[in-house]
């Protein structure tokens, strides 16, 4: 059957007050920003309260679906299907055609919604329900009303035209971007920042991104990975201006002067140095990173409270209560994990060392960086001067 409108259904949003609109707003521009992607000419309309997408006469439903599933804040995409007002009686027959094409040889319980959003129609909602209910129980005899707890609910909704709908389709739910303001998220190769990016933006928050490449001890293909997570992320999030900083001469020269057990959290020290460089540089309002507790010997809270240490703008990780496992299904989910666990290393991995400090001591870390005082400040410009900037639709 052609399905010739998606309901958008939200949830937060609808408890906005009187900042509802803009969220609504907001929302409507990422939807048609995602359809805008697919052939077709839809259109996303507010209308009495909803927000409905009107299809074209011919259209893929499965890529339109798919579509609307990146747009953060929708909860339910309901596939409608419209017909002409000519009164009660040919909308009872509508109805029972729509059940036929939709769920054929229904038998299971059922209850009828009817909303009248014109409320000029001469029959209340309640009475429509019944009328609706009791065709359906004709052609369908094996089924039964539940009006508490039905395993199907065929909802009416009384327009210029009738809309009926009885499917949910879920969506990423979350916030629509743009609505809470922009932070960077560190973006390595790996499984975990992918998902945190995602996981903020599922909150309304734009993101940008810093990625360290150090070649030549890195390839240029752990670099197009890199470039490829940030466009599987960019489906959800929108455009990511990608910042690529060659981090090569810094971390040498951290390797050469500092402690091997301290090398993981002072060259990471230094990351977040340039990613609040960029981030500040951008109006962004805080750093993201997919830390989780404990994971590995940067993660544990005294390498955390160390790295921290150096960030004037607040660090957001939103995995870090997550075990790994729970991560992994979380990239299954939003189709990065594939991409991340290509054999390409970044330059945390190349430049690990042996037995890394679990649980630095801020001053002691503190002292070992005064040997890199001087040149690391040159070689942080040059890094900062080079750095390449992609634009990731």
């Amino acid at each position: 059957m052609i399905f010739h409108a998606f309901l958008i259904k939200y949830a937060e949003i609808a408890i906005k007050g009187k900042n509802r609109y803009l969220f609504e707003d907001a929302l409507v521009k990422q939807m048609n920003i995602a359809l805008s992607k697919i052939e077709g000419d839809y259109r996303v309309v507010k209308e009495q309260g909803r927000v409905y997408v009107f299809c074209p006469e011919e259209y893929d439903f499965d890529e339109a679906v798919a579509a609307l599933k990146t747009v953060f804040g929708i909860v339910y995409i309901c596939p409608v299907v419209i017909y002409e007002d000519q009164g009660l009686d040919k909308m009872r027959e509508d109805v029972v055609e729509y059940m036929k094409n939709v769920h054929p040889d229904y038998s299971g319980t059922f209850k009828v919604y009817t909303r009248r959003a014109k409320k000029s129609y001469p029959v209340n909602s309640m009475e429509v329900s019944a009328k609706i209910g009791e065709s359906i129980l004709n052609a369908f005899p094996e089924a039964k009303v539940d009006v508490h707890d039905p395993e199907l609910t065929v909802s009416v909704e009384i327009r210029e035209k009738i809309y009926v709908y009885s499917k949910s389709i879920k969506g990423p739910g979350g916030m629509p971007v743009g609505t809470n303001g922009k932070a960077m998220l560190l973006l390595s190769g790996g499984i975990d920042s992918p998902v945190a990016g995602y996981m903020i933006a599922k909150r309304g928050v734009k993101i940008e991104a810093v990625y360290f490449h150090a070649p030549p001890y890195t390839s240029e293909r752990a670099k197009q990975k890199v470039v490829d997570l940030a466009k599987l992320v960019a489906k959800y999030s929108g455009p990511i201006k990608l910042h690529v900083v060659n981090f090569t001469d810094i971390q040498l020269y951290i390797y050469d002067q500092c402690p091997h057990d301290e090398l993981t959290i002072i060259m990471r020290r230094y990351m977040m140095r340039i990613a609040e460089h960029f981030a500040k540089q951008d109006n962004c309002l805080g750093l993201i990173t997919g830390e989780s507790i404990g994971q590995v010997a940067s993660q544990t809270l005294q390498s955390l409270a160390a790295t921290n240490e150096v960030c004037t703008l607040p660090v957001y990780r939103p995995v870090i209560g997550f075990d790994k496992q729970e991560i992994v299904e979380r990239s299954w989910e939003i189709g990065t994990y594939d991409t991340s666990v290509l054999p390409y290393e970044d330059c945390c991995t190349i430049f690990v060392a042996k037995h890394p400090v679990t649980k630095p001591n801020l001053k002691v870390i503190q002292k070992s960086e005064e040997k890199l005082a001087g040149k690391i400040d040159e070689l942080m410009e040059e890094a900062l001067r080079t750095t390449e900037v992609l634009e990731i639709q």
